[in-house]
Protein backbone atom coordinates (compact mmCIF):
# COMPACT_ATOMS: atom_id res chain seq x y z
CA UNK A 1 0.00 0.00 0.00
CA UNK A 2 2.80 2.29 0.85
CA UNK A 3 4.51 1.84 -2.79
CA UNK A 4 1.20 2.06 -4.45
CA UNK A 5 0.60 5.32 -2.30
CA UNK A 6 4.07 6.82 -3.29
CA UNK A 7 3.61 5.87 -7.44
CA UNK A 8 0.26 7.40 -7.03
CA UNK A 9 2.28 10.63 -5.60
CA UNK A 10 4.54 10.49 -7.78
CA UNK A 11 1.94 10.41 -11.28
CA UNK A 12 0.06 12.65 -9.75
CA UNK A 13 3.28 15.17 -8.91
CA UNK A 14 4.69 15.04 -12.27
CA UNK A 15 2.19 17.08 -14.24
CA UNK A 16 2.09 19.71 -12.22
CA UNK A 17 5.92 19.58 -12.54
CA UNK A 18 5.95 20.15 -15.58
CA UNK A 19 2.97 22.71 -15.14
CA UNK A 20 4.84 24.77 -13.27
CA UNK A 21 7.86 24.41 -14.93
CA UNK A 22 6.33 25.90 -18.07
CA UNK A 23 4.98 28.96 -16.64
CA UNK A 24 8.14 29.62 -14.91
CA UNK A 25 9.50 28.81 -18.33
CA UNK A 26 7.52 31.45 -20.03
CA UNK A 27 7.63 33.90 -17.38
CA UNK A 28 10.37 36.81 -18.35
CA UNK A 29 11.69 36.13 -14.31
CA UNK A 30 12.78 32.84 -15.71
CA UNK A 31 14.74 33.92 -18.65
CA UNK A 32 16.32 36.89 -16.84
CA UNK A 33 17.23 35.04 -13.70
CA UNK A 34 17.22 31.22 -14.62
CA UNK A 35 18.62 30.29 -11.31
CA UNK A 36 16.27 31.26 -8.42
CA UNK A 37 13.05 30.25 -10.22
CA UNK A 38 14.78 26.66 -10.47
CA UNK A 39 15.68 26.93 -6.83
CA UNK A 40 12.28 27.66 -6.00
CA UNK A 41 10.90 24.96 -7.86
CA UNK A 42 13.21 22.68 -5.83
CA UNK A 43 12.43 24.02 -2.69
CA UNK A 44 8.56 23.57 -3.13
CA UNK A 45 8.73 20.04 -4.31
CA UNK A 46 8.82 17.05 -2.76
CA UNK A 47 12.36 15.01 -3.17
CA UNK A 48 10.78 12.32 -5.63
CA UNK A 49 9.72 15.11 -7.73
CA UNK A 50 12.88 16.76 -7.58
CA UNK A 51 14.82 13.89 -9.82
CA UNK A 52 12.28 14.25 -11.90
CA UNK A 53 12.15 17.68 -12.56
CA UNK A 54 15.76 17.78 -12.20
CA UNK A 55 16.22 15.50 -15.26
CA UNK A 56 13.78 17.62 -17.07
CA UNK A 57 15.05 20.79 -16.37
CA UNK A 58 18.85 19.67 -17.09
CA UNK A 59 18.08 18.49 -20.52
CA UNK A 60 15.91 21.55 -21.86
CA UNK A 61 19.13 23.48 -20.37
CA UNK A 62 21.55 21.68 -22.80
CA UNK A 63 19.23 22.27 -25.74
CA UNK A 64 19.17 25.73 -24.68
CA UNK A 65 22.81 26.11 -24.07
CA UNK A 66 23.37 24.00 -27.67
CA UNK A 67 20.63 26.44 -29.80
CA UNK A 68 22.42 29.74 -27.70
CA UNK A 69 25.41 28.55 -28.80
CA UNK A 70 24.59 28.04 -32.65
CA UNK A 71 22.56 31.20 -32.92
CA UNK A 72 25.76 32.85 -31.85
CA UNK A 73 28.37 31.08 -34.32
CA UNK A 74 25.15 32.39 -37.08
CA UNK A 75 25.24 35.62 -36.19
CA UNK A 76 29.26 36.58 -36.18
CA UNK A 77 29.31 34.59 -39.74
CA UNK A 78 26.64 36.61 -40.71
CA UNK A 79 28.81 40.17 -39.67
CA UNK A 80 31.49 38.70 -41.23
CA UNK A 81 30.19 38.17 -44.87
CA UNK A 82 28.13 41.67 -44.27
CA UNK A 83 31.53 43.30 -43.38
CA UNK A 84 33.49 41.96 -46.51
CA UNK A 85 31.13 42.75 -48.60
CA UNK A 86 31.06 46.10 -46.81
CA UNK A 87 34.62 46.73 -48.20
CA UNK A 88 34.38 45.54 -51.76
CA UNK A 89 34.87 48.76 -53.58
CA UNK A 90 31.44 50.08 -55.92
CA UNK A 91 32.63 49.47 -59.60
CA UNK A 92 32.56 53.30 -60.91
CA UNK A 93 32.78 54.48 -64.38
CA UNK A 94 36.71 55.22 -63.96
CA UNK A 95 37.25 51.62 -62.05
CA UNK A 96 35.14 50.22 -64.89
CA UNK A 97 37.56 51.93 -67.49
CA UNK A 98 40.69 51.18 -65.47
CA UNK A 99 39.81 47.76 -66.04
CA UNK A 100 38.72 47.55 -69.38
CA UNK A 101 42.02 49.33 -70.29
CA UNK A 102 44.26 46.52 -68.74
CA UNK A 103 42.47 43.86 -69.68
CA UNK A 104 41.42 44.53 -73.41
CA UNK A 105 43.90 47.23 -74.71
CA UNK A 106 46.68 49.63 -73.11
CA UNK A 107 46.67 53.16 -74.05
CA UNK A 108 49.23 54.33 -76.72
CA UNK A 109 49.50 57.69 -74.36
CA UNK A 110 49.84 56.44 -70.44
CA UNK A 111 50.74 52.95 -70.63
CA UNK A 112 53.62 52.94 -73.61
CA UNK A 113 56.92 54.22 -71.68
CA UNK A 114 58.85 57.01 -73.12
CA UNK A 115 61.88 54.71 -73.33
CA UNK A 116 65.48 55.03 -70.87
CA UNK A 117 67.07 57.51 -73.53
CA UNK A 118 65.11 60.37 -73.24
CA UNK A 119 65.19 62.71 -73.91
CA UNK A 120 67.63 62.56 -76.58
CA UNK A 121 66.33 59.31 -78.07
CA UNK A 122 62.46 58.00 -77.00
CA UNK A 123 59.88 56.33 -78.34
CA UNK A 124 56.99 57.61 -80.42
CA UNK A 125 53.43 57.14 -81.81
CA UNK A 126 52.35 57.45 -85.22
CA UNK A 127 49.45 58.69 -86.13
CA UNK A 128 49.62 60.17 -89.62
CA UNK A 129 51.23 58.12 -92.30
CA UNK A 130 54.01 59.72 -94.80
CA UNK A 131 52.18 61.13 -98.22
CA UNK A 132 48.46 60.72 -96.27
CA UNK A 133 46.05 63.35 -96.43
CA UNK A 134 43.38 62.02 -93.90
CA UNK A 135 44.42 64.15 -90.42
CA UNK A 136 44.51 61.39 -87.72
CA UNK A 137 44.80 62.36 -84.18
CA UNK A 138 44.78 60.27 -80.61
CA UNK A 139 41.71 60.12 -79.21
CA UNK A 140 42.80 60.75 -75.54
CA UNK A 141 39.48 59.38 -73.89
CA UNK A 142 39.75 55.54 -75.27
CA UNK A 143 43.34 55.75 -76.48
CA UNK A 144 42.35 54.98 -79.95
CA UNK A 145 43.44 56.85 -83.43
CA UNK A 146 40.37 58.56 -84.64
CA UNK A 147 40.03 60.75 -88.01
CA UNK A 148 40.18 64.07 -87.74
CA UNK A 149 39.53 65.82 -90.95
CA UNK A 150 40.88 65.50 -94.61
CA UNK A 151 43.45 68.17 -95.26
CA UNK A 152 41.81 71.03 -97.30
CA UNK A 153 44.76 72.04 -99.33
CA UNK A 154 46.17 69.55 -101.98
CA UNK A 155 48.74 68.49 -99.91
CA UNK A 156 49.92 65.63 -98.34
CA UNK A 157 52.33 64.76 -94.86
CA UNK A 158 56.33 65.11 -95.95
CA UNK A 159 56.73 62.87 -92.95
CA UNK A 160 55.39 60.34 -90.67
CA UNK A 161 53.24 62.23 -87.91
CA UNK A 162 52.86 61.55 -84.28
CA UNK A 163 53.10 62.37 -80.21
CA UNK A 164 55.62 61.16 -77.59
CA UNK A 165 53.98 59.06 -74.96
CA UNK A 166 53.99 60.27 -71.25
CA UNK A 167 54.89 63.90 -72.23
CA UNK A 168 52.50 66.66 -71.92
CA UNK A 169 52.12 70.24 -73.60
CA UNK A 170 50.51 73.69 -72.94
CA UNK A 171 47.75 72.95 -74.86
CA UNK A 172 46.87 69.52 -72.91
CA UNK A 173 48.41 67.45 -75.80
CA UNK A 174 50.88 64.61 -75.80
CA UNK A 175 54.21 66.45 -77.54
CA UNK A 176 53.85 66.49 -81.13
CA UNK A 177 56.46 64.85 -83.32
CA UNK A 178 57.40 65.03 -87.54
CA UNK A 179 59.46 61.80 -87.68
CA UNK A 180 62.42 61.41 -90.90
CA UNK A 181 62.51 57.93 -92.35
CA UNK A 182 61.91 56.14 -95.78
CA UNK A 183 58.93 54.46 -95.27
CA UNK A 184 55.16 55.15 -94.06
CA UNK A 185 54.45 53.52 -90.57
CA UNK A 186 50.78 52.63 -90.13
CA UNK A 187 48.62 54.64 -87.28
CA UNK A 188 48.86 52.98 -84.26
CA UNK A 189 52.12 51.47 -84.57
CA UNK A 190 55.07 52.86 -82.28
CA UNK A 191 58.96 53.45 -83.36
CA UNK A 192 62.45 54.39 -81.49
CA UNK A 193 63.37 57.83 -82.40
CA UNK A 194 66.08 60.86 -82.10
CA UNK A 195 65.05 64.28 -81.62
CA UNK A 196 67.90 66.36 -84.19
CA UNK A 197 65.68 69.57 -83.46
CA UNK A 198 62.87 71.80 -82.80
CA UNK A 199 60.40 73.56 -85.08
CA UNK A 200 58.36 76.83 -82.93
CA UNK A 201 55.03 77.09 -84.23
CA UNK A 202 52.26 79.13 -83.18
CA UNK A 203 48.73 77.39 -84.25
CA UNK A 204 45.93 79.99 -83.77
CA UNK A 205 47.43 82.15 -80.85
CA UNK A 206 48.79 78.63 -79.09
CA UNK A 207 51.75 77.75 -79.14
CA UNK A 208 52.44 74.19 -80.60
CA UNK A 209 55.88 73.44 -81.21
CA UNK A 210 56.90 70.23 -83.22
CA UNK A 211 60.15 67.70 -82.31
CA UNK A 212 62.18 67.15 -85.56
CA UNK A 213 63.65 63.61 -85.27
CA UNK A 214 64.48 60.66 -87.52
CA UNK A 215 63.87 57.07 -86.94
CA UNK A 216 66.65 55.66 -84.62
CA UNK A 217 66.33 51.92 -86.61
CA UNK A 218 66.04 53.38 -90.57
CA UNK A 219 69.58 52.78 -91.47
CA UNK A 220 69.10 55.66 -93.81
CA UNK A 221 68.46 58.37 -91.22
CA UNK A 222 69.91 57.21 -87.80
CA UNK A 223 73.21 58.58 -88.43
CA UNK A 224 71.35 62.08 -88.37
CA UNK A 225 72.22 63.85 -84.84
CA UNK A 226 71.57 67.54 -85.82
CA UNK A 227 68.85 69.30 -87.91
CA UNK A 228 71.88 71.52 -89.96
CA UNK A 229 72.45 68.01 -91.30
CA UNK A 230 69.54 67.70 -93.18
CA UNK A 231 69.52 69.21 -96.80
CA UNK A 232 68.17 72.83 -96.89
CA UNK A 233 65.31 71.76 -99.45
CA UNK A 234 64.31 69.19 -96.82
CA UNK A 235 63.97 71.73 -94.31
CA UNK A 236 62.01 74.75 -96.53
CA UNK A 237 59.70 71.76 -97.64
CA UNK A 238 58.89 70.89 -93.97
CA UNK A 239 58.19 74.23 -92.92
CA UNK A 240 56.16 75.43 -96.07
CA UNK A 241 54.12 72.08 -95.74
CA UNK A 242 53.12 73.88 -91.77
CA UNK A 243 52.55 77.27 -93.00
CA UNK A 244 50.29 76.20 -95.72
CA UNK A 245 48.45 73.06 -94.64
CA UNK A 246 45.95 75.21 -92.45
CA UNK A 247 45.03 78.21 -95.28
CA UNK A 248 41.92 76.89 -96.96
CA UNK A 249 40.81 76.10 -93.52
CA UNK A 250 41.27 80.10 -92.85
CA UNK A 251 43.50 79.44 -89.65
CA UNK A 252 46.77 80.90 -89.07
CA UNK A 253 49.74 79.48 -88.64
CA UNK A 254 53.28 81.05 -88.00
CA UNK A 255 56.54 78.75 -88.13
CA UNK A 256 59.66 80.26 -86.80
CA UNK A 257 63.24 79.05 -87.42
CA UNK A 258 64.54 75.83 -86.53
CA UNK A 259 66.41 75.34 -83.44
CA UNK A 260 68.85 72.68 -82.65
CA UNK A 261 69.03 69.83 -80.73
CA UNK A 262 69.29 70.76 -77.14
CA UNK A 263 66.48 72.79 -77.27
CA UNK A 264 64.91 69.73 -78.39
CA UNK A 265 65.72 67.95 -75.33
CA UNK A 266 64.81 70.48 -72.92
CA UNK A 267 61.66 70.73 -74.53
CA UNK A 268 60.71 66.99 -74.15
CA UNK A 269 62.20 66.84 -70.56
CA UNK A 270 59.94 70.08 -69.57
CA UNK A 271 57.05 68.04 -71.44
CA UNK A 272 57.39 64.92 -69.20
CA UNK A 273 57.86 66.93 -65.93
CA UNK A 274 53.92 68.32 -66.83
CA UNK A 275 53.18 64.97 -67.92
CA UNK A 276 54.02 63.94 -64.39
CA UNK A 277 52.96 66.59 -62.64
CA UNK A 278 49.64 65.58 -64.40
CA UNK A 279 49.50 62.29 -63.31
CA UNK A 280 50.33 63.28 -59.35
CA UNK A 281 47.53 65.99 -59.30
CA UNK A 282 45.39 63.22 -61.01
CA UNK A 283 45.62 60.75 -57.94
CA UNK A 284 45.48 63.14 -55.51
CA UNK A 285 41.90 63.70 -56.50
Amino acid sequence: MIYKSKWSEIKISIPRVIVTYMICHESTWYHMCPPPCLLYILITLRRVRIIVLFFFILTNQIFFIAFKKMSDEVIEYAKEVAQKKSQVPRLNERILSSLSRRSVAAHPWHDLEIGPGAPSVVNAVVEISKGSKVKYELDKKTGLIKVDRILYSSVVYPHNYGFIPRTLCEDNDPMDVLILMQEPVLPGCFLRIRAIGLMPMIDQGEKDDKIIAVCADDPEYRHYTDIKELAPHRLMEIKRFFEDYKKNENKEVAVDEFLPPKTAYDAIQYSMDLYAEYILHSLRR
